[in-house]
């Protein structure tokens, strides 16, 4: 993570976390006790959680708390009581800065935990389902310190979106269930930046893809990037795979699973179980356990459904996750924004905001030194071409 270690160095030379609290809820895996390890270096003090019952890596969790000494609340499996109180111990710090996934550490401070509103100078907030949730409680007027959306920065979308969703789904889809792509009918719900990354993975590995949308302007991109374009109903009749990466709940009904194709596999690489209705699906079918991560559901006429990872994110429940190569990207990002947040964000407004393009600007030279790459830069002539409005021939 050439790119996080080079940040980090800059973030402990100009000193500005030095003893600051920072609360972390984010996906427990190698690559995030390297930004959590990054902060502590830094000078702040950290405590850590999951933002998802099933997302841990044990190993890691464990490693953070024995070698390092960094307070870890989290394990792979959690209830749902233990997934909040976790957070509470989170919470407990009484953090100066949040760093969220998914935005239920920022919704605690706003509901149960109200008492520690007032020390909070900010946070930043790593997924496309938080920053939606925090511009719904900006828009009601309800968000009560500055947040950083991560997730809108250049760097983190067009790649870790993209890229590092793409790659990790199909990962732990053929850890799940170890089954051949090529040839197979792939449907993707939700063209977002995520939903992009994973058609465009599967159609490299040969399956035939149709993209379900709710947004007309998404839903023609993905026609003329070559995918077939087609309603969720329709669409899962002749699935193999049903992959939903939208946000949103409700994406998979039963009423859709009442017509799927037998043995069509179902997963989520959105942030919340709520894509799929698999609480529906438990009540009306029997299911048994096939493989690890593996569940089938009998219908009523004998037809099998197979849902992965409980519906869960199938990237970090089956999967390890993105890349470090991604990730690298993502977490400077969140380095920069936590170090902008304490410099910062006593001056800024309650809301959401977005990092500086100059941040951008500066991981992505990073990025390419690390890549051995470089780029050009526009002459005197040039750049007096490209201000100028009187040029024109």
């Amino acid at each position: 993570m050439d790119v996080l270690n080079a940040t980090s160095a800059g973030i402990r030379e100009r000193k500005k976390l030095r003893g600051l609290k920072i609360g972390m809820a984010l996906h427990v895996e190698a690559k995030t006790a390297c930004l959590a390890i990054s902060l502590r270096d830094a000078g702040a003090e950290v405590r850590l959680a999951s933002c998802n019952p099933m997302s841990t890596d044990d190993s890691v969790s464990l490693a953070l708390m024995e070698e390092y000494g960094l307070e870890t609340f989290a394990r792979k499996g959690e209830t749902n009581d233990e997934y909040y109180n976790n957070l509470n111990s989170v919470l407990d710090l009484r953090p100066e800065i949040v760093m969220d996934d998914g935005a239920d550490l920022i919704a605690m401070l706003h509901t149960s935990r109200k008492e520690l509103l007032h020390g909070i100078i900010g946070g930043n907030e790593e997924t496309t389902t938080g920053v939606v949730r925090l511009r719904a409680m900006a828009r009601e007027g309800k968000l009560q310190f500055p947040v950083l959306a991560v997730n809108d920065s250049y760097m983190k979308y067009l790649f870790d979106n993209r890229y590092g969703t793409g790659q990790s789904t199909m990962d732990g889809l053929l850890n799940a269930t170890n089954l051949l792509l090529a040839g197979k009918r792939f449907v993707v719900a939700g063209y977002g930046w995520c939903g992009r990354g994973i058609a465009q993975k599967a159609k490299g590995m040969g399956a035939i893809v149709t993209v379900t949308e709710v947004d007309p302007i998404k839903a023609v991109e993905a026609a003329m990037d070559g995918f077939s374009v087609g309603t969720m109903d329709r669409a899962i009749r002749s699935a193999d795979f049903v992959v939903t990466a939208t946000g949103c709940r409700d994406v998979v009904t039963y009423e859709h699973m009442r017509h799927a194709k037998d043995g069509c596999v179902l997963a989520n690489s959105g942030h919340f179980n709520l894509e799929i209705d698999v609480e529906t699906l438990g009540r009306k079918c029997s299911a048994r356990r096939v493989r690890e991560y593996v569940d089938e559901y009998t219908l009523a006429d004998d037809r099998k459904i197979y849902l992965l990872g409980g519906g869960r994110l199938v990237n970090l429940v089956a999967g390890q996750g993105h890349p470090a190569e991604i990730m690298d990207l993502s977490f400077s990002l969140q380095a920069r924004g936590t170090e902008f947040i304490a410099e910062k964000g006593r001056n800024l407004k309650p809301g959401v905001h977005t990092l500086p393009r100059e941040i951008d600007e500066e991981l992505a030279r990073l990025k390419l030194k690390s890549m051995h790459a470089g780029i050009d830069r526009l002459s005197p002539a040039q750049r007096k071409y490209m201000s100028s409005w009187s040029e024109g021939t």
